[in-house]
């Protein structure tokens, strides 16, 4: 007697074709479509193409300001070929000189000279990449830290008091007064994640509120004889840079390129360990991809934000030693910022909050802030068009669909 689960294996097997009698399968892509797929669908790609987007409405704009293009406008109809004639070289001079003042001088008398621009540009670079992997690192924590500005300014009276009142030797002094400056930033920055851990106000909020006070604090430093104001002065400036406590040159002194770069390059390379290689770096990310699942595994969400708050602060703080000891060592002064707090945001937008990101953003932020006078000198091209293009970055970069849409980039498949 036959079993009925036999009868109904029998069927089946009678169904199904056997394997060699397999409809054929597709082949499999090639390993160059799976790169071509990882680059285009990664946010290396959205960013480079940001910045290209960026470049194109810029290109408008440096249109739009030439008075030669504006004249061959006015009778465009009549010879079309003057307006684009004219447009061209309008766009092609401007972004020249930003190469020439940026990276490759080709009219420089000499190989040095050829090469000072690409100093000029790591030179601007140094601190916005601290900066950059300060804020970085904070979003990588679920923290947005907007502190920049206030960070730098009580760090850079920390480095500039060290710079300017003790006596040391070299490179001691230095070495104090870089780590006064990250000591000051961490503490300031502290403060915000200390408030967020211990109430749960928000850092944004806070951060913004630090930075009017610390404004206030460092301008009273300076203009009170006895704290930070030089002796005999009536501006709000400190007394300039000790010998001692000044950032070493790193091409001799026909260049500005100084020592700090090379410690934003460190400090690169031990934020990648710090995030990608700790177990500190782990709950960064954890917290910062779910603080209620980190809880619930066991981090300690809260103390979490005050050491990455505390880390974030110490960067920012290096890139304001950076300026003050090495960019600017006339004196502290309420402007040591430059505008490094707030470009650091951009910085680490455009660098997808990933340090090798970040260290290729701050380069080209640098090359922008040191392109951008050529631009002016040369081509009378207005500097802020190179702050346009900054806030055009931040605007596509944070609207990746909409550049995915115009390039017609694939989304990224869900694991």
């Amino acid at each position: 007697m036959t079993h009925p689960d036999d009868e109904t294996t029998a069927v089946e097997a009678q169904a199904s074709p056997p394997p060699e009698e397999e409809a054929p399968r597709a082949p499999e892509n090639g390993p160059w479509h799976h790169v071509l797929r990882s680059i285009t669908t990664g946010n290396a790609a959205v960013a480079v193409l940001s910045v290209l987007l960026a470049m194109i409405v810029g290109s408008i704009l440096i249109i739009a300001t030439d008075e030669e293009v504006r004249t061959a406008a006015g009778y465009i109809t009549a010879r079309p070929g003057d307006f684009f004639s004219a447009a061209w070289e309008a766009i092609s001079g401007a972004y020249s000189a930003l190469f020439r003042g940026s990276v490759y001088n080709s009219n420089g008398a000499d190989f040095q000279a050829s090469i000072r621009p690409l100093t000029e540009t790591l030179k601007f670079a140094g601190p916005l990449i601290a900066a950059g992997l300060g804020v970085g690192l904070a979003f990588r924590a679920g923290l947005f830290n907007i502190g920049g500005r206030g960070q730098m300014l009580v760090a850079g009276a920390a480095a500039g008091w060290v710079g300017t009142e003790l006596d040391l030797p070299f490179p001691l002094q230095l070495v104090v007064a870089v780590v006064a400056g990250m000591i000051g930033g961490a503490l300031w920055a502290g403060v915000a994640g200390l408030l967020k851990a211990r109430t749960g106000a928000h850092e944004v909020i806070v951060t913004i509120m630090l930075n009017y006070v610390g404004f206030y604090l460092v301008f009273y430093a300076l203009s009170t004889q006895g704290l930070l104001q030089a002796p005999g002065s009536i501006n709000p400036k400190s007394l300039p840079m000790d010998e001692n406590a000044t950032l070493p040159k790193l091409l001799g002194d026909r260049f500005n390129l100084h020592l700090g770069f090379l410690l934003a390059l460190i400090a690169v390379a031990v934020v990648w360990w710090l995030l990608n290689r700790s177990a500190l770096g782990y709950r960064f990310r954890a917290v910062g991809e779910n603080p209620h699942a980190a809880r619930t595994a066991g981090i300690d969400v809260g103390r979490t934000y005050v050491v990455a708050m505390l880390i974030a602060g110490g960067l920012v703080g290096l890139a304001a030693s950076n300026q003050v000891l090495g960019t600017t060592t006339s004196g502290v002064t309420v402007d040591l910022d430059a505008g490094i707090g707030f470009d650091a945001i951009t910085v680490a937008l455009l660098g997808r909050s990933n340090p090798v990101g970040i260290l290729f953003a701050g380069i080209l932020f640098g090359a922008f802030k040191a392109g951008g006078f050529s631009m002016q000198a040369s081509e009378g091209i207005p500097v802020d068009i190179v702050l346009v293009i900054q806030s055009l970055i931040v605007l596509f970069i944070a609207a990746p669909p909409l550049v995915r849409a115009l390039f017609r980039l694939p989304v990224k498949e869900a694991k």
